[in-house]
């Protein structure tokens, strides 16, 4: 003889299975944040952190092409400004511009392809050297204005960036790179 039902019938899902399926749940939720597709346009940089890491890869590319001018007119000066000229190819690259430029330019290539800003750099070793100084210090501080604006990853790399180029002024005024 089959056992009568009870007369408070249980609807929805037993306490058992919401103990055991809840933490997988929890777990699936938390990865998958927001409830966002993974494919959807959404993701990625926005137009404005695009627009900002462009920015700041032109800002590092113009940074190179003096440091190229300043080597061009003060070929002595090359050595010291050769790792420092280096890293702003990698900030500009880390920006994602241009990484097709060469790590280190020779006097004479660099006297042809800067040679509209060769113009601009002072003929004292000294002076090109506080010049250049102006610029990075000039770059760092917009750099560290922007990062405030910035979305999280932009704003670490700003960060970065700003404070290798107040190394840099450093090591070009006191330092002695």
């Amino acid at each position: 003889m089959p056992f009568p039902s009870s007369p408070r019938a249980r609807s929805g899902p037993r306490r058992r299975t919401l103990l055991a399926v809840g933490p997988a749940a929890l777990v699936l939720a938390g990865c998958t944040a927001g409830g966002e597709d993974p494919g959807a346009p959404e993701d990625g940089p926005s137009a404005a952190e695009r627009r900002a890491r462009a920015r700041a890869a032109r800002d590092s590319e113009g940074l190179v092409a003096r440091y190229d001018a300043v080597i061009a007119a003060h070929p002595a000066l090359a050595e010291r400004l050769r790792p420092l000229r280096a890293e702003a190819v990698r900030h500009a690259q880390a920006f994602g511009g241009d990484s097709g430029r060469k790590a280190s330019p020779s006097p004479s290539s660099a006297s042809a392809s800067a040679s509209p800003s060769a113009a601009a750099v002072p003929g004292d070793d000294k002076e090109a050297l506080a010049a250049l100084a102006a610029a990075e210090r000039e770059l760092a501080d917009r750099r560290a204005k922007a990062l405030l604006a910035a979305p999280g990853e932009l704003a670490r790399l700003l960060a970065s960036v700003a404070a290798a180029g107040a190394a840099h002024v450093y090591l070009l005024t006191e330092g002695g790179a």
